[in-house]
């Protein structure tokens, strides 16, 4: 016995040797192939410390561009997928449990695994290299720490859908809902909901050679998201690619820019994508179905586990949850399960995307639109050839025209099917306006070309239920009496920071006060100063305006109605709340909330008499993605505001833990203006810079140009990047 137990513990050794030095010699030769990929590659760093990327093939270029994007800010790739992958919970424990859930109830791995196992091979080579490239960089980068991700696999990409910021479509169900239902309210964990007017908007301007100087065709692309949530990056190959823009960490395409031939620039939309359904719930022999077309069907039941991060260890919780044809079950209401039909995952998605990035032109761009899967976006175009184009949406379920789609739907009957996708001729867009300029700021599209706008009436309600905007308002204004573009007057108009909400709202202040506020009432003289300076002020934002602060710190105390952008069918839009609420106030709805503001910033500062300036900064002081936001640290101040009001450029600011003054986290990010001519003209902009390591010197080089809306050239033709090129290398060197 003794013999057999010797001889056995050899033969493991002998194997477990063997088994090890395959593995070392496999783990070789990966990296032996991926050495030979990077060879294929140069990256050329400019002077901005933007990466040029060129390779021989389409996925050599990817392979550099995701090399590229993990030196930049490896640790936003990396938390891009953990969000896709609905692992959250892992590094921040049971707070976004549900959010984890939600995504694992909307985004199956299992099915973009089986995508990945099907699709066209020029798209799997572009997959391959996506995960080669971040593979690779963390092979190179042994000092880099992965907080949970230590490998990336080639389906991850399959996980989204357009790229767009948070593109979670979900009707109007919350997180809280689904926690509701799924812990039976005794689950007293918290969760992180999602916060429907969080975003500060997009704006896009497509102007036609009619309305240019040089008679060429101009596109503004002004994204407004979080800042840093996407870097400036030049991707190029053999193969016919040669694209400019902005890219969301982590994928690979190029989001929102330009090619030789056309440009595009998306906003996010409010097309109905997601419908909501009740469901007829029936316990039969203790098994669940549910009644659909005067059947009983069962219901799906499927096991999910997440793990949390509960005092350094790891704690699985599984639920079980439910699924009818529809989708998901995500909430109760009124004593119904409500299911969701959504398309939150496509790799018809992913394909559109990267096809559009290859257009020559309106006809190429238009077959990529007609792939009908973009499900976030609205999209604004012009191209060398001169014409401009907008469609609102892309994805457009068929449904039954008689019904409001913006509520829930009676699960139980086919009637309520989707049937299809409508053709893109059927949805609302514009090409070539005789005006000869398009607009979109996240407002309806029936304004996107002034008075040659689509007609609401020739539409079905669920294609454009968004209301007006007061951005909208702004760039109509200023695009009707404009001619003679060039690039510096594009982003001049870009630029325009007045807030037409205010046209609106001051009026309506300056009467309450004059009619009900007597000169001997002690209220008369604390607020008459300050009244007056908003009398006098024409509603435009700068660094030293001090009615800049009171209206913006004033508005934001009224009626939260006038700040609700997105809204549903059949409801009113921004502007109308806005103008009803102007009409109907009484003066406790308007006059002691100017006191409160008095109050506030006499005593945080002294005194109420603060520049906008003063108040309004921008700090960016580590590469964290959860910034800390500190007084005593240095800052800059930011004059324009922000876009709920009517200002075109964006810079969303609030009070943050501890500080008396209000920091940017959302708003302008990359922003791009571009003429196309025999030659691509551009300038462009990012917050702070384009790294995200303090010890670089482009951590924080744009943030003076950002401060002051200076834009740099941008360097689109190889020659020019050589000649403004700080480095010069393949990826690993």
């Amino acid at each position: 016995m003794k013999f057999l137990k010797e001889h056995l513990s050899l033969l493991l050794l002998v194997f477990s040797f063997s088994i090890a030095t395959f593995s070392q010699k496999s783990n070789s030769k990966e990296i032996e192939r991926l050495e030979k990929i990077a060879q294929q590659v140069n990256i050329i760093r400019d002077n901005w410390g933007i990466a040029h990327v060129y390779g021989k093939t389409d996925a050599d270029a990817v392979f550099g561009m995701l090399y590229a994007q993990c030196e930049d800010d490896f640790k936003r790739v990396e938390m891009n997928y953990i969000e896709k992958l609905g692992r959250l919970s892992e590094l921040k424990g049971q707070s976004v449990l549900y959010n984890d859930l939600e995504i694992k109830l909307l985004i199956d791995t299992e099915e973009a695994k089986a995508d990945y196992k099907k699709v066209a091979p020029w798209l799997k080579k572009l997959l391959n290299s996506y995960a080669d490239a971040i593979n690779f960089y963390l092979h190179k980068h042994p000092e880099v720490k992965p907080a949970l991700l230590t490998h990336f696999e080639p389906w991850f990409p399959l996980l989204w859908t357009d790229g767009s910021i948070g593109a979670i479509s979900t009707a109007d169900l919350t997180t809280g809902e689904l926690k509701s239902f799924y812990s039976g309210n005794t689950d007293k964990v918290a969760y992180i909901e999602r916060e429907k007017n969080v975003q500060t908007g997009s704006n896009g301007f497509a102007i036609a050679p009619s309305k240019t100087a040089s008679g060429n065709a101009i596109l503004y692309i002004n994204p407004h998201t979080t800042f840093y949530f996407r870097p400036e990056i030049q991707m190029s190959s053999e193969e016919g690619l040669n694209a400019y823009g902005a890219v969301t960490w982590g994928q690979f395409f190029i989001y929102q820019g330009f090619n030789e031939s056309c440009g595009w620039m998306h906003t996010s939309s409010n097309v109905d994508v997601a419908d909501m359904y009740a469901e007829n719930i029936v316990t039969k022999n203790n098994k669940l179905f549910y009644e659909y077309d005067n059947k009983l069907l069962p219901v799906i039941e499927k096991m999910i586990t997440i793990k949390y991060l509960e005092n350094g260890q790891l704690i699985p919780k599984t639920f079980k949850t439910y699924y009818t044809n529809h989708g998901p079950i995500m909430a109760k209401r009124d004593g119904k399960w409500i299911s969701l039909k959504s398309n939150n995952r496509s790799m018809k998605s992913l394909e559109q995307s990267w096809v559009r990035t290859k257009a020559k032109g309106f006809e190429e761009y238009k077959k990529a639109m007609d792939l009908k899967a973009n499900t976030s976006n609205n999209t604004v175009y012009a191209d060398k050839e001169g014409n401009i184009a907008y469609w609102h949406g892309n994805f457009i379920p068929i449904r039954d025209k008689k019904l409001n789609w913006s509520k829930v739907m009676d699960g139980t009957t086919p009637a309520t099917q989707w049937k299809g996708l409508h053709n893109v001729s059927e949805t609302v867009h514009s090409y070539n306006p005789t005006n000869g300029w398009l607009q979109n700021c996240n407002s309806t599209p029936y304004s996107v070309a002034g008075e040659n706008s689509p007609k609401k009436e020739n539409y079905l309600p669920y294609m454009a239920p968004d209301g007006e905007s007061f951005r909208g308002l702004n760039a109509v204004r200023l695009l009707s009496k404009g001619k003679d573009y060039t690039l510096d007057k594009i982003i001049a108009d870009g630029y325009d920071t007045k807030l037409t909400a205010f046209e609106v709202l001051i009026p309506a202040l300056l009467s309450a006060f004059e009619k009900n506020i007597k000169s001997n009432d002690p209220l008369y003289s604390e607020l008459i100063e300050p009244i007056n300076l908003l009398k006098k002020w024409d509603y435009y934002t700068h660094e030293n305006s001090i009615a800049s602060t009171l209206a913006i710190e004033w508005a934001y105390k009224l009626d939260p109605i006038i700040q609700k952008v997105y809204v549903d069918e059949g409801e009113m839009d921004q502007v109308e709340n806005t103008h009803n609420f102007a009409k109907n106030a009484v003066p406790e709805q308007l006059i002691p909330q100017l006191q409160l503001v008095i109050k506030e910033l006499t005593i945080k500062f002294g005194t109420w008499k603060i520049p906008w300036g003063e108040m309004n900064r921008f700090q960016r002081n580590s590469g964290d993605i959860e910034l800390v936001y500190k007084d005593s640290l240095p800052s800059l101040p930011i004059g324009y505001g922000p876009a709920i009001w009517g200002s075109l450029p964006a810079f969303k600011s609030a009070f943050q833990k501890d500080t008396k003054k209000r920091y940017g986290t959302n708003g302008n990010s990359f922003v791009c203006a571009v003429e196309f001519g025999p030659k691509i003209k551009a300038k462009s902009l990012l917050a702070g810079g384009n790294s995200s390591d303090p010890k670089s010197k482009h951590f924080y080089d744009q943030a003076e140009s950002y401060r002051e809306g200076k834009f740099k050239e941008v360097l689109f033709y190889k020659e020019d990047v050589q000649k403004n090129a700080e480095r010069t290398y393949h990826p690993g060197q």
